[in-house]
């Protein structure tokens, strides 16, 4: 996980293409755990989390301009 001034110091094409990747992993993490393969459960949590951060970095760079 990235601190969140490191991902304000990124543009916001370089944070959307990290933000649909964490979604495909959220995506592929959720058929883990539904097959019973997932070992680690608290990285749904985790991914989820910065998916969130990327957003809030997203909207405040829309909002600055």
């Amino acid at each position: 996980m990235e601190k969140f001034k490191n991902l304000m110091a990124k543009d916001e094409k370089e944070l959307l293409e990290m933000e649909n990747q964490l979604k495909k992993e959220a995506l592929n993490l959720r058929f883990q755990q539904a097959s019973g393969q997932l070992k680690n459960t608290a990285r749904r949590r985790q991914v989820r989390r910065e998916v969130a951060q990327i957003k809030t970095a997203v909207a405040q760079k829309a909002a600055k301009k």
